[in-house]
């Protein structure tokens, strides 16, 4: 994917979601080229934060335990990524609309994009920043969600449009609740040697 059409997608319904429609990408060609390489930056980053924070922030946890928290989330995104596929492609009937699951995956891997860039700023060693920062970066997944679902579902009733992205939005928020639940109880079970 042209990484120049990425901002585009952010703020228009027509901008980089055509080109991603038309261009129809497989979805194992999307999952290997796409999903695997973002989903490998937040298990990174962790892995940063430990070293960098390990003596102030992160005393309980060693080397071993942080691999294994990293390794754990890194392989939960990439489950969680397909599975949100089929569920976007599902939650078309909300709408009365149809999505074949390479479009719905398309959807499913793209809108995580600001979650997986975010953690760049682990690089800053501010709380505020990093709050501040998944903040914007779960805006810009709801906007991907806002300007995506009418696109990818063919959808040109503005009302069903905004229902349809609500569900989406509801459900990937739901998925990524989730996900983080699962590396704090991962992190718990490490962190007190269980």
């Amino acid at each position: 994917m042209n990484p120049m059409i990425f901002p585009k997608m952010l703020v228009s319904h027509d901008e980089g979601w055509s080109w991603l429609m038309r261009v129809h990408p497989s979805v194992a060609r999307m999952y290997l080229l796409y999903v695997v390489p973002f989903s490998l930056v937040p298990p990174a980053m962790l892995l940063y934060a430990w070293h960098a924070y390990r003596h102030t922030l992160l005393t309980a946890v060693s080397l071993n335990a942080a691999w294994l928290v990293c390794a754990v989330f890194f392989l939960v995104e990439l489950a969680v990524v397909p599975a949100m596929g089929a569920v976007i492609q599902r939650l078309g009937q909300v709408a009365d609309a149809e999505a074949a699951y390479e479009d719905a995956f398309a959807l499913a891997a793209v809108v995580p994009t600001p979650l997986w860039i975010a953690p760049l700023f682990l690089f800053v060693p501010s709380l505020m920043v990093n709050a501040l920062v998944l903040c914007a970066a779960l805006f810009g997944a709801a906007m991907l969600i806002y300007q995506g679902s009418p696109k990818v579902f063919r959808v040109d009733d503005e009302r069903k449009a905004k229902l349809l992205a609500g569900s989406v939005f509801a459900a990937g928020l739901v998925g990524w609740i989730a996900m983080m639940l699962l590396t704090f109880v991962v992190w718990g079970m490490v962190v007190s040697g269980v």
